[in-house]
């Protein structure tokens, strides 16, 4: 019997209206952690001058979390398919607090050299435990939401990525500059605390009963399947400009534009809110459309022709007009963050109902990894050939997921 061919109708025991309790569980727990690992990206001009950190320290410092995410996602994730949601989304977010108390302690800049090296290793702890959110309540979604709505829940779940992000850009960069970052990381723990609360409360594995509907689950292990390796490849790889332009777009827009701190915290805050809105709606489109792949690949276009008109706006002294660069920067930020939640909900269906945490953690681990070089290569690319060649790298990224997302499937559409 499989819970990706189970309607919510199905479910025994618990009224309908529960699932909805689930998603808001799976919301809150992804948009404390989003909070973390996009939060405090957005903080790098003062985390850059607080620690003082080069440019590839910075770098290193925010690669690192994402590394640390890369290396835990796919172990949470078959943890996951083997131990239940529950289970692991509070080990995850108890854990991301404690490496976040760790943090609030020991890695202040006002303690001294050591603090740098706190820094570093507090990042990835924080980002190998909090790997499990994004598989586990994933695969919660999946189980408690039918075919019909679950484009719709996975996209709303992923809101929880740029609603916590836009928090993170909102108040994380002030915070910063006024209290000191034992506050930042105070903050971001007060944050996964409550959502564990929420996962206590509301989370459990539903019962299902039999449907003579099931589809058939997909032969073979998650793992062995091409199909799995380029939706997660495919997935990994469009979050490269996405991640470029979270990490560093602030520096851009203040070393280029001469923007405000202020002013970084708004352009940055809409991208996340314009990303939660587009997500929400390209969920909704694919699951009456039944599109979900030429969706993808028409987002992995859109990426790569606004990253180009950014990266040779750059190039030919339109730079300077703040308004044109801040506008394309928010227009190409929330192209390119638009279309996580149908990625993964394509990505679980290809995988099979008791695979799905393996999946997801297969996603992610690619999404994350490539975080880590990206944040790794930004600094080269900068030295190399400035702005320009960041912003057209990128876009050279985002073209080549097009092969990898298949165009031949249509998913049946809902009514």
């Amino acid at each position: 019997m499989s819970i990706l061919s189970t309607p919510p109708a199905t479910v025994t025991g618990v009224p309908s209206v529960h699932r909805w309790k689930v998603l808001a569980a799976g919301v809150a727990a992804n948009a404390s952690f989003s909070a973390v690992f996009s939060g405090i990206p957005v903080t790098s001009l003062v985390l850059r001058n607080d620690y003082q950190l080069g440019n590839a320290q910075l770098g290193l410092a925010l690669g690192l979390l994402s590394l640390g995410v890369a290396l835990g996602e796919l172990p949470w994730g078959v943890l996951t398919d083997r131990l239940g949601d529950r289970k692991v989304l509070l080990a995850g977010l108890l854990g991301t607090s404690a490496a976040l108390l760790l943090l609030m302690a020991m890695a202040r800049p006002t303690q001294g050299a050591s603090a740098i090296l706190w820094l570093y290793g507090g990042l990835m702890l924080a980002g190998l435990l909090g790997g499990s959110v994004n598989g586990a309540s994933g695969r919660a979604i999946m189980a408690w939401f039918g075919e019909g709505e679950r484009g719709l829940a996975m996209s709303i779940r992923q809101t929880a990525v740029p609603l916590g992000g836009g928090i993170g850009a909102l108040l994380l960069p002030s915070l910063a500059d006024r209290a000191g970052f034992g506050a930042v990381f105070g903050l971001l723990m007060a944050l996964c605390l409550a959502s564990g609360g929420l996962v206590l409360r509301w989370l459990r594995e539903p019962d299902m009963v039999a449907s003579s509907q099931a589809a058939p689950e997909p032969a073979g292990s998650a793992l062995r399947s091409a199909l799995v390796w380029r939706l997660a490849l495919g997935t990994g790889l469009l979050c490269a400009p996405q991640v470029a332009l979270i990490s560093f777009g602030g520096i851009f827009l203040h070393e280029v534009g001469q923007a405000s701190l202020l002013l970084m915290s708004v352009l940055l805050t809409l991208v996340q809110l314009g990303a939660a809105v587009a997500r929400i709606a390209s969920g909704r489109w694919t699951d009456r459309r039944g599109q979900r792949r030429p969706y993808l690949r028409a987002c992995a276009l859109g990426s790569a022709v606004l990253f180009l008109l950014l990266g040779l706006s750059s190039l030919s002294g339109m730079s300077a007009a703040l308004p044109w660069l801040g506008g394309v920067l928010v227009a190409a930020g929330v192209v390119v963050s638009a279309w996580h939640g149908v990625a993964y909900t394509e990505l679980a269906v290809a995988a099979g109902a008791s695979q799905v945490g393996t999946a997801l953690g297969l996603g992610n681990s690619c999404v994350f990894g490539v975080f880590f070089l990206t944040a790794q290569a930004v600094p080269v690319l900068l030295h190399w050939h400035g702005w320009a060649a960041v912003w057209i790298g990128v876009a050279i990224v985002a073209m080549l997921v097009l092969p990898l997302f298949p165009s031949a499937h249509k998913q049946p559409a809902s009514s």
